[in-house]
C-alpha cells in the first residue's frame, strides 16, 4: 500500500512539475525557409492585440509556445522577419486547450499554413471556406458596377444592387444556419458575435438557446448572451 501511494505521488509530483494544466495551450511548429526573425504570439483583449509571449527565430524556423487559456478564442502568431514587406505576417487561429501544430513558409507564412490539433480552428476554416462564395461573389459584383458602362445604365445598375443585396442575405444565412448546427462547437457563438450581429434577434437568439452549456460558458457564449441581453432592455 505504501509503495502504490509513493508511486502515486510521484506522478502527481511530475505533472505539477511539468506546468501544463487542462486550461494550457501548446503551438508547436515550423516555419520552412525562415533563418532569421522574431515570432510573437498575440491576442485581442478589450480590443488592445496584447503580445503573450515571443521568441527569436535563429538558423531554424522551428517554434513552441505554451500559455494558459480561460476559453478557447482566437489567436495570432505574428512574424517579423526583416524583409521590409508587410504582407503575408500574420496567422490567425482558433487556440483552445491542448497541442496545435501549425506548419507554413516565410514567404506565405498566413496563406500557405496548415494549423492541425484545434477542433474549433477546423470548424473556422470550414465556415471560411463556405463563406468564401459569397465573399467572391460580392467582389464580383461590385467590380461590375464599377464600370463605367454599368454605371450609365441605372437599369443594369440597380440589378446588380439586388443581386448584391440577395448575396448579402444569403450569406447572412449560411453563417447562421452553421452556427444553430454547430451548437456544441465554440464556434457557433464566435460566429453569431462577430460575423452576423446585426441579424434579427429572433436568430441570435435561437443560436444561443442551443448552445451546450459548455458552450455557453466560454468566452464568446458569455458575449452572446450579455449582447441578447442589451438588445432586448433596449427594446422594452
Amino acid at each position: 500500500m505504501k509503495k502504490i501511494f509513493f508511486m502515486s505521488l510521484i506522478g502527481l509530483l511530475l505533472v505539477a512539475c511539468s506546468g501544463d494544466s487542462e486550461k494550457t495551450m501548446t503551438v508547436n511548429g515550423s516555419i520552412k525557409g525562415l533563418k532569421k526573425g522574431k515570432l510573437y504570439l498575440q491576442q485581442l483583449q478589450d480590443t488592445v492585440l496584447v503580445t503573450l509571449d515571443s521568441l527569436e527565430v535563429q538558423g531554424s524556423g522551428d517554434f513552441s509556445f505554451k500559455t494558459d487559456i480561460e476559453s478557447p478564442d482566437i489567436y495570432y502568431l505574428y512574424l517579423v522577419k526583416n524583409d521590409y514587406n508587410d504582407i503575408n505576417d500574420r496567422i490567425i487561429f482558433f487556440g483552445e486547450p491542448g497541442v496545435i501544430n501549425i506548419k507554413t513558409t516565410w514567404n506565405a507564412f498566413d496563406f500557405g499554413a496548415e494549423i492541425t490539433g484545434s477542433k474549433t480552428h477546423e470548424k473556422l476554416e470550414e465556415y471560411n471556406k463556405g463563406m468564401s462564395r459569397y465573399n467572391k461573389k460580392n467582389l464580383e459584383l461590385l467590380q461590375l458596377r464599377l464600370d463605367p458602362k454599368i454605371k450609365r445604365d441605372s437599369t443594369m445598375a440597380d440589378s446588380l444592387i439586388k443581386l448584391g443585396d440577395k448575396n448579402i442575405y444569403r450569406s447572412y444565412a449560411y453563417a447562421l444556419n452553421f452556427a444553430l448546427n454547430n451548437k456544441d462547437s465554440y464556434i457557433a457563438p464566435y460566429i453569431a458575435i462577430n460575423e452576423v450581429a446585426d441579424a434579427n434577434v429572433k436568430y441570435l437568439d435561437s443560436i444561443y438557446n442551443t448552445l451546450s452549456p459548455e458552450v455557453a460558458g466560454s468566452k464568446y457564449g458569455k458575449k452572446l448572451e450579455a449582447y441578447l441581453k442589451d438588445i432586448k432592455s433596449k427594446e422594452e
